[in-house]
Order: structure tokens, then sequence, then C-alpha cells
């Protein structure tokens, strides 16, 4: 069963506290790590829940506000000194690109390996990445400046082997990678024995979504429907709507509103303003209307694990 995992590494605002980090995740899909958004002290994060650096190679930033992208400059620093050597792709808007060009002249000359910067048009809905685990698409967001999340959608795996099929029939090993991509056995007298008899279906494909920083923004439903899980932002209570408005931020409950509409499986808030001591009134806000909803916090781990 292929790992997917969500790693919460920050989910604090703008404005530093002792309770919360900058914003950053790391998704790990089949052992495959794709951090989105790198604020102040991701690096360390990642030493206390024990992610490994050399198994990153794609960051998705999704606007240039220092909460979301001031943790690039160390972090690409480390890789270096850690003696990496492979490429390490920078995905974001334009303005990402601005400041990582100046980082990189600066403070980055003499790394060891490449870093590449893919700028992508947050303003539209488009597939950015692909390998053979993910397929990431952007999906455009409301904020100050040009803002974008991101969709991570697992590829589907290879149809599951039935051992006490392939046993009976005596199929060499020569033919099971076949066999999982459906082939058909013929036996040698001719006779063949159908996939369906030999497999059973792979596990369903699982769907996350990442949604900071942005107004709400319902216009975003029909490309986060049913996703297994959906981060959004929750920087503000309902108290304080008239602050979310101004700022181009989400409230609790307008992010569960969100997910409600979107029957998505999972709801985790995050990106909470530094003014609430307290953040469970922003969980019971959003429960009322959502009731799958978690509270993102430092060293919470989501697994979206097939059935």
């Amino acid at each position: 069963m292929a790992r997917f995992d969500i790693n919460y590494l920050g989910c604090g605002s703008a404005t530093p506290t002792l309770r919360h980090m900058a914003t950053s995740q790391v998704v790990d899909l089949r052992d495959k790590l794709y951090m989105i958004d790198c604020g102040e002290g991701t690096q360390l994060q990642m030493r206390k829940m024990r992610i490994r650096f050399n198994r990153l190679n794609h960051i998705f930033i999704s606007h240039a506000h220092g909460d979301h992208c001031f943790g690039l400059p160390g972090l690409i620093s480390t890789l270096g000194m850690l003696g990496r050597k492979g490429e390490l792709v920078i995905h974001g808007p334009k303005g990402v690109e601005d400041f990582m060009r100046s980082i990189l002249a600066v403070f980055c000359k003499e790394i060891p390996y490449s870093v590449r910067i893919n700028v992508i048009d947050p303003f539209r809905h488009e597939l950015i990445m692909e390998d053979r685990s993910v397929r990431v698409h952007s999906i455009p967001l409301k904020h100050r400046i040009p803002t974008c999340g991101y969709l991570f959608e697992e590829k589907e795996g290879e149809a599951h082997l039935l051992r006490e099929m392939i046993d009976f029939y005596h199929i060499p090993i020569k033919l099971l990678a076949g066999i999982k991509r459906g082939a058909d056995f013929i036996q040698e007298d001719g006779t063949i024995i159908p996939n369906s008899r030999l497999t059973r279906l792979a596990d369903s494909p699982k769907r996350y979504a990442y949604c900071s920083d942005t107004a709400y923004a319902p216009e975003i439903i029909p490309l986060i429907e049913g996703v297994d899980c959906l981060y959004h932002e929750s920087t503000f209570m309902d108290a304080d709507l008239p602050r979310a408005k101004e700022t181009f931020h989400s409230t609790a409950k307008q992010a569960a509103r969100i997910a409600l509409d979107a029957h998505v499986k999972k709801l985790v808030l995050g990106h909470y303003s530094a003014r609430y001591d307290d953040i469970e009134p922003l969980l019971n806000e959003a429960k009322v209307i959502f009731p799958e909803t978690i509270l993102g916090d430092e060293g919470l781990v989501v697994s979206l694990i097939g059935k």
C-alpha cells in the first residue's frame, strides 16, 4: 500500500509567535517528497520531524509573501552543504522567481547543484508538474498578490497480484510485471487465464488540495471536488470577518463552507492569526458546518491510505 502522508511543519501566519511556525508542508508520496511553501524555520522543522532532505526534489510556493518563502535561502544552502547533486525545482508565480534570482545570485553562487524555477500562471488551473507518482495542478486563489494553491493527484497504481492464483497456475516470475499491468496468462496448452482472475484492482488514487492564502473563493469548489483532504487557511474567527475581507483571508467558517460544498472527506485548518492564543474556537466554528474538520498543528501527519 503506497504511502501518501502530509507532514505539517508550520501552521502560523505572517506575524511570528511562539505557538506556531510559518507555513510549510511536506507531501510524502511513494517515498518522494514534495514541499509546499517554505516559511522561516522550515529546515529546523524537517529535522524535528525526521524528514530526509535528500528525497526533496520539488518545492511549490503559493506566493511571494515572506511567511511562505523566507525559509528558502537557508534550505537551499543546507542542501548544498549536505552534498546535493541533483536538480531542485521551485514552482511558483513570477514574484517567487524575482525573489529567488537575487537570493541565488548573492547567497547561493557556489552551491553544487542546479536550481530551476518553474514560473506558473496563478490565474489558471493547469497541470504544472507530473512524474511517475503524481500530477500537480495549480488552483487560482484570491489574495492581495498573485497566489495559487496546489492539487496533488496520485497516479493510479498497478493491480495487486493474487498470490494464491499466481502459485496455483505456476506463473513464471518474468511474467508478473506484465500481469500487474493488465496482461492475461496463456498456459502451454493455449488456455487463457484472464487477468481478472489473477489480480485485484489497485487502490483508488488519493487527492490532496492545498489552499493558502485566500479570501473566500467558492469558484475553487469544482477544482477540489471530492478530494480526500483539503487544507484551507482559516486565519480568522467569524467575529473578525471584516478584518478577513480587508486582508484577503478566510475565516474558519468560510473554510468549512468550502469543504462542505466541495464534498471533501477531511478538512485541515491552518494559517492562524497571531491574535489568537487559543485556536480551539476556530475548530468549533468550523465543525458546526463541517464535522470532519481538524486543526493543523506543527508535527501533525495526515495519512491518506488506500482501502
